[in-house]
């Protein structure tokens, strides 16, 4: 019965997309990189403590480490830019960041199991390479210093093709880094403008070859659609610039207005020159459509891997993992964050540093970890969480998979939020039988929609998120 029903439901091309479902569903819903979703993370230290949670972990095995830094300075305010960042051109500024990531490991590492071995390093921001060389290779050592790394450790950093030089390649190459994403967003010169972002392709090409050059053997493009001043040609334009530089990886995001949040974002409305959002989808349908037809595989949402990635590989095994980085196959790896905003994730909870510098740095400075707010999961947290993974990273819930993983029965458990997908199954984003649920090819815009229906906490206070599409 499964396979009539998917084949029927996947004969929709996306040129058929019916743009009166993304207006009744594109209203605003979490990106579940994490769920519970991060604001809702608590600062009462009664219900979370950031040591219990570290000891929690270490109790479940010397399993492996994946740690985050957040590097969060920048040398121009990029408008559509939603991270937490510090924009400087003072050089020295790394340096004293530096002395405080130096604190805040010399106060975690004692912590975690020394027996864990470290299967993956990130380095996000910010800007990366608004660090010098010598400042990455002090980077490093602090690292390195602190925790075992296995041999085939995963090491990939963030990169702003405007800010990069062999120096810097060098000692990334060095640190082990072997993976970059190069921030593109867009090549359309009119985009770059009115996003105060003036980078030429040139850059962007340049920089590809010279990490080709240094041995990086796997490179991503981060592109935004929905983007002022953006229409589909100029996209069109933009998606065969990148094409041309043969990234290993995509990741192509919708952009997220929330100048509530992001007060810089403002100058947008004021502009006037946000496209609209049936144009949102024609972009992001072009996107789909350009980049499959060059060989690249769908990844859960927004990103794209060639056929032999491992990404791609994790998709057909079916052990995609999604957390505040993105797509990952290190699904048993606990995530241990440094820096300002950062977010560690365990298998009993979250805890997220503070987000102003000078709250971070003064924790520091009393010996305390930085750590702001936290949440612990609570059994019924871990169902839901797994539910919204699944459909995240799958697009479907194997009712007897995931019964059997959980300990309770799917079907029964959860039926008020199956009973809930109805609107969604009348409009063809979603088909139910008994084995369980599965989106469809025309439902994939709505994959946040859909993992949302098992989101308990959706409701709770008034909260801000980036429309589904």
């Amino acid at each position: 019965m499964v396979s009539s029903l998917l084949t029927d439901a996947f004969s929709v091309t996306p040129a058929a997309a019916d743009f009166d479902l993304l207006r009744k569903y594109s209203g605003p819903v979490p990106r579940y990189t994490s769920y519970p979703t991060a604001n809702l993370f608590t600062t009462d230290r009664a219900v979370f403590d950031p040591v219990d949670l570290i000891a929690c972990d270490n109790q479940l095995g010397a399993g492996p480490l994946s740690l985050y830094v957040h590097l969060p300075f920048c040398a121009s305010r990029c408008w559509f830019c939603g991270c937490t960042n510090l924009v400087t051109t003072r050089q020295s500024a790394a340096d004293d960041y530096l002395d405080d990531l130096e604190r805040e490991i010399a106060l975690t590492a004692p912590l975690i199991d020394p027996a864990r071995r470290v299967t993956q390093l990130h380095l996000g921001g910010g800007t990366p390479t608004f660090l010098s060389a010598e400042q990455l290779r002090r980077l490093g050592r602090i690292f390195r210093d602190a925790f075992k790394f296995n041999d085939t450790a995963e090491i990939a950093v963030e990169i702003d093709p405007r800010h990069l030089d062999l120096d810097q390649i060098d000692a990334l190459r060095d640190l082990g880094a072997r993976r970059a994403s190069l921030g593109v967003q867009d090549t359309d010169p009119a985009v770059q403008t009115a996003i105060h972002r003036v980078q030429p392709q040139v850059l962007n090409e340049r920089a590809v070859t010279l990490l080709r050059h240094a041995g990086f053997n796997s490179i991503n493009i981060d592109l935004i659609y929905g983007l002022p001043k953006q229409t589909v040609s100029t996209f069109a334009r933009t998606i065969d610039d990148v094409l041309g530089l043969v990234p290993e990886r995509l990741s192509v995001f919708s952009y997220a207005h929330v100048p509530g949040l992001k007060p810089a974002q403002r100058i947008f409305d004021q502009q006037g020159q946000l496209p609209g959002v049936d144009e949102k989808l024609r972009m992001q349908l072009l996107a789909k459509e350009r980049l499959l037809a060059a060989g690249y595989v769908e990844i859960g949402i927004d990103h794209y891997a060639r056929p032999r990635d491992e990404l791609a590989v994790a998709v057909r095994d079916h052990t995609l993992h999604r957390n505040f980085q993105g797509y990952s196959t290190r699904a048993g790896a606990s995530v241990y964050g440094f820096g300002i905003s950062a977010i560690s994730t365990t298998p009993d909870g979250y805890r997220q540093n503070h987000k102003s510098l000078a709250t971070y740095r003064m924790a520091l400075l009393k010996g305390e970890l930085p750590v702001a707010r936290g949440w612990c999961l609570s059994d019924e947290d871990r169902r839901r969480q797994m539910l919204i993974m699944r459909l995240m990273c799958d697009h479907r819930l194997d009712f007897y998979a995931l019964s059997r993983e959980l300990g309770v029965d799917v079907s029964i458990r959860y039926a008020p939020e199956l009973a809930s997908l109805a609107d969604l199954e009348a409009d063809g984003i979603v088909v139910r039988d008994e084995h369980g649920v599965y989106i469809t090819e025309a439902g994939l815009p709505f994959v946040r929609v859909v993992a949302s229906r098992f989101d308990a906490y959706l409701k709770r206070g008034a909260v801000v998120h980036a429309r589904a599409v």
